[in-house]
């Protein structure tokens, strides 16, 4: 029996940063070794997504609970992985997809199969004496510390439609010198920011993601807003710190047209392209995620030729972490980044493989974190150990989201000079 080989397998329900039901899994390795991980759960999902499984029981946790999950992860997933070496991460991954049987993996559940998948991770590089980044870098050399991607102000959804009606208005520290600088920059402009719309009678609450969601009368007007913030904390914005929105567009596509309820306007494709070419001109911004619908192939196409040279075009919904759509992106020449949500797909080896099919062809590949999470920290982990460069985890703010930060503090202060800080060289122009 090798050390590293599967002895337990144990889930348990848990509740998410929303207060909702998530399955967490313990590992437990023929070494002693043992391990858990936590699944995450969006609130604005692409339709692609692999399925996430829940009880549909109405009358316990609104039918949003995971017995069910628990049940499959200590019964036949237990059973399926009995003798699988936790070590060999991807048969271990093809295993949990031969179980599920689906293409959606919509028998187990992605959130099911994700636990577990991350639980192994995380349980062989503890067996191996290594931290998790460097038991899942590969090739050598290819890691290094991700610029923060902080959701500082939010519209659209995660506002419940009150304010803006873009979803998340972000900063990106990538002037700093390292990782921790670049988190105080950031940290810094988020409290200036909370200042300065107290001074002018907005709501200073925070969402799912630590963001603050005022009641704003346009979609620039949340610029204008983080501008200020930024200079009123001392920085440059544009040297020192830029701008990143994901208007989840989705969101607001309706009948083949993109009504923006903020401002009363419908927009067609070629309009949201122009209306962003402004935004873009006007503002020092950097990242554009989501800029146009998950379907809306053609749109796409458009969005990239006009701004693809000098900004990062991120496919969210558009991709869902799913190879063979990010490969018909890359064919269409649709978007020039992706995002990586490891519980789109499932599993860390097709993670990873989403990773690796974006960075061959030059793309960006920003990993991300839900809107519903846990302190589960492993995308840190991921980021680092695959060279991506920017992490998508939100505001300085609420614990699950500054756990992920704080690891990265660990990781930066455990590696050294070993390290290097991505900065400006982490996105596609």
């Amino acid at each position: 029996m090798s050390s590293t080989e599967i002895a337990a397998l144990h889930g348990r329900e848990i509740l998410d940063s929303r207060g909702n039901p998530t399955i967490e899994v313990e590992m437990r390795l023929a070494c002693g070794v043992c391990a858990r991980a936590a699944a995450p759960s969006g609130a604005s999902t692409g339709i692609h997504e692999a399925w996430e499984l829940r009880d549909g029981e109405p009358t316990r946790y609104r039918g949003k609970g995971v017995l069910n999950a628990v049940s499959l992860v200590n019964n036949e997933i237990a059973a399926g992985l009995a003798g699988a070496d936790a070590a060999v991460q991807e048969e271990l991954d093809r295993r949990l997809i031969a179980l599920d049987g689906t293409e959606t993996k919509s028998r187990l559940g992605a959130n099911t199969i994700l636990a577990v998948s991350i639980a192994a991770a995380r349980a062989a590089a503890a067996a191996k004496g290594l931290p998790l980044w460097r038991s899942l870098e590969a090739p050598a050399g290819r890691a290094s510390m991700p610029v923060p991607m902080m959701n500082i102000l939010n519209g659209g959804v995660h506002a419940h439609w009150q304010g803006a009606d873009f979803q998340e208005y972000m900063i990106v520290p990538y002037g700093a010198p390292t990782f921790r600088e670049a988190l105080r920059y950031g940290s810094e402009t988020y409290h200036a920011l909370r200042s300065i719309l107290a001074a002018k009678g907005h709501h200073t609450g925070v969402g799912d993601e630590g963001g603050f969601a005022p009641a704003v009368g346009s979609n620039r007007e949340p610029l204008d807003l983080i501008v200020e913030a930024i200079e009123a904390a001392g920085y440059r914005p544009g040297a020192e710190i830029g701008l990143a929105l994901d208007p989840a567009s989705s969101g607001f596509f309706e009948d083949g047209a993109y009504r923006l309820k903020t401002e009363g306007r419908s927009l067609s494709a070629g309009e949201m392209v122009d209306y962003y070419a402004d935004l873009a001109a006007a503002y020092p911004i950097i990242v554009i995620e989501d800029g146009l619908a998950e379907d809306d192939w053609d749109g796409w196409q458009m969005l990239t030729a006009r701004l693809g040279d000098h900004l990062e075009l991120v496919g969210d919904d558009l991709f869902v972490t799913n190879v063979a759509r990010i490969q018909e992106g890359i064919r269409q020449g649709a978007a020039n980044a992706v995002l990586i949500k490891p519980n789109q797909i499932g599993t860390v080896t097709e993670t990873v493989a989403a990773v690796d099919l974006a960075q061959g062809n030059g793309w960006g590949a920003m990993v991300s974190h839900r809107s519903g999470e846990t302190v589960d920290t492993f995308i840190a982990d991921l980021c680092v150990a695959l060279g991506t460069g920017h992490l998508k985890t939100g505001a300085p703010a609420r614990g699950e989201r500054v756990e992920k930060y704080n690891q990265l503090l660990r990781i930066e202060e455990e590696a050294g000079s070993s390290l290097t800080f991505a900065g400006r060289n982490a996105f596609v122009r």
